[in-house]
């Protein structure tokens, strides 16, 4: 993307750019954890970041602008994917990974807020979809890895492998509030385990017949 099209403030900068876009997201992250996207104000932020009103204006733009930099930013120093030498063992940490996401105290209500501006705003809800792109990217290579070494079907997958470990767990959170715990993380892997070498992720590429 170039600076013209990138989403607004996300241009990774330097200097004391990079220390105004650090306090700004930090302020907005925590405006958000504590009273969610709909009263998200630039004023407001500005001022918890000690930052001038006009320079979150020009930069930002709009709260939007803002949940889609701090979801840019999350993306970035989000850790690598894991290499333990097997398909489960890759899985599970990926599960553990969105489990330890989903119960941090701040990360828990962070995470809410920004799915519920993405309900609303197409800004916010295409920042988020790339920043699920960006994690399902960089995870990818589990899942091919385990298809190199014959444990996985050819046309496998592999963001429909990962898609199955996290959904099951976002749905805990948002929905049935059930308990994002070491069993529910361990369920998640296995089950996405299990079907991914039973070929249900499996892509055919078999043009259909008339």
């Amino acid at each position: 993307m170039t600076q013209d099209t990138a989403h607004p403030g996300s241009v990774r900068p330097g200097g004391r750019t990079a220390r105004v876009r650090e306090a700004v997201l930090r302020a907005a992250g925590d405006l958000l954890v504590e009273r969610g996207f709909a009263t998200l104000d630039l004023a407001e932020v500005a001022a918890r970041a000690e930052v001038g009103k006009t320079t979150v204006y020009r930069r930002w733009r709009t709260p939007a602008g803002l949940v889609a930099d701090l979801l840019v930013d999350m993306a970035e120093t989000s850790l690598p994917h894991s290499d333990t030498g097997s398909l489960r063992g890759d899985l599970l940490e990926n599960a553990r990974l969105v489990g330890k996401t989903l119960t941090d105290p701040r990360q828990s209500r962070l995470f809410r807020a920004v799915i519920a501006a993405a309900t609303s705003d197409d800004t916010a809800a295409a920042a988020l979809r790339a920043f699920y792109d960006t994690r399902l990217t960089e995870w990818s290579p589990c899942v091919t890895a385990a298809i190199t070494r014959g444990d996985l079907p050819p046309e496998t997958d592999p963001r429909a492998v990962l898609s199955a470990v996290s959904a099951p767990l976002y749905y805990r959170l948002l929905a049935s509030g059930d308990p994002v715990d070491e069993t529910a993380v361990s369920a998640a892997a296995e089950a996405a385990a299990l079907a991914a070498e039973q070929g249900v992720f499996a892509v055919s590429t078999t043009k259909p017949t008339d």
